[in-house]
C-alpha cells in the first residue's frame, strides 16, 4: 500500500478544524491508513503567560499581525525546518503552505499536484495577516481559494486539504468517481445526474421529471446526452 498522505494544520483554533478533518470520508481515509491527519495548536509554541501569537505591525497600521517565532518553532518541532531556518531532509517530500488572499489561486489541478506529496503542512493566519517573513522563509508557497477575504486561514486549509486528500488511493471508494468528476480536465464540469423518483410531484398537474433519455436504457444515447 502506498505511504499515507500526512496532513498537518497549524492554527489557534484546532477545535474548529478537528471535527471536519477527522469526520466522514477523510475519517474513513484515516481508518484505511491512506491519510494521517494532525491538527496543532500554534499557542503550544509560545513562551509567555498569555501565549501571545500576534503583535502590532512595524510602521503602523490597523490590526495585529501573527508573529514569526511560533510558526518557526512549530516547523522545527515537526522536523521540517532547523533552528537556523534551513529546510530538513524530511521537507523534500513535503509542502509547507500559507493560506493567503494574495496567493496563487487554488484549482483542481493544484489539488492534483499537492496530492502527490508525502506531506502537506498548512499554516493558518488570523487577524490582519502574518509577518511577511513567514511566507518568505518558512513556507514553500502561498495559496488562495478565491478573490475574497476570510476571517482566518482555517477554512482555506480544510478546503485544500480535502481536495488533495480525496485524490489519494483508498480515500474514496471508487476510482471511477474521480475519473468522471468536474474539473478533472481543466474547464470541464460533470454532466447532470438524477435519482429516484422519476417524477417529483409538486401538484396533481405539475412535476419535475428526470430526462427521458436516462430512462431509455440506450447507453449510446445516454453517453451522447452526457457529452452535450
Amino acid at each position: 500500500m502506498k505511504k499515507p498522505l500526512r496532513i498537518d494544520i497549524v492554527t489557534i483554533f484546532p477545535e474548529m478544524v478537528d471535527p471536519y478533518m477527522h469526520g466522514s470520508i477523510l475519517g474513513r481515509g484515516e481508518k484505511a491508513k491512506a491519510l494521517s491527519i494532525h491538527v496543532h495548536q500554534l499557542r503550544d509554541w509560545t513562551h509567555d503567560n498569555h501565549h501571545t501569537v500576534d503583535d502590532k505591525p512595524f510602521g503602523g497600521g490597523p490590526g495585529m499581525l501573527m508573529k514569526i517565532a511560533p510558526f518557526h518553532e512549530a516547523l522545527v518541532a515537526l522536523k521540517l525546518r532547523t533552528k537556523d531556518g534551513k529546510k530538513t531532509a524530511a521537507s523534500n517530500k513535503a509542502r509547507v503552505i500559507v493560506t493567503s488572499a494574495k496567493g496563487t489561486m487554488f484549482t483542481q489541478q493544484e489539488a492534483m499536484r499537492l496530492s502527490k506529496y508525502d506531506r502537506l503542512v498548512f499554516l493558518c493566519g488570523r487577524y490582519e495577516g502574518m509577518d511577511e517573513r513567514i511566507a518568505e522563509h518558512l513556507a514553500d508557497e502561498e495559496l488562495s481559494i478565491g478573490p475574497y477575504v476570510l476571517t482566518g486561514g482555517e477554512l482555506p486549509a480544510m478546503v485544500m486539504a480535502d481536495a488533495a486528500a480525496r485524490l489519494r488511493p483508498f480515500v474514496l471508494g471508487q476510482k471511477a468517481s474521480l475519473d468522471q468528476e468536474s474539473h478533472t480536465v481543466e474547464g470541464e464540469v460533470e454532466y447532470p445526474q438524477y435519482t429516484r423518483p422519476e417524477k417529483y410531484l409538486l401538484t396533481k398537474k405539475k412535476s419535475w421529471d428526470v430526462p427521458e433519455v436516462l430512462l431509455s436504457g440506450n447507453h449510446k444515447m445516454i453517453e451522447e446526452w452526457r457529452k452535450r
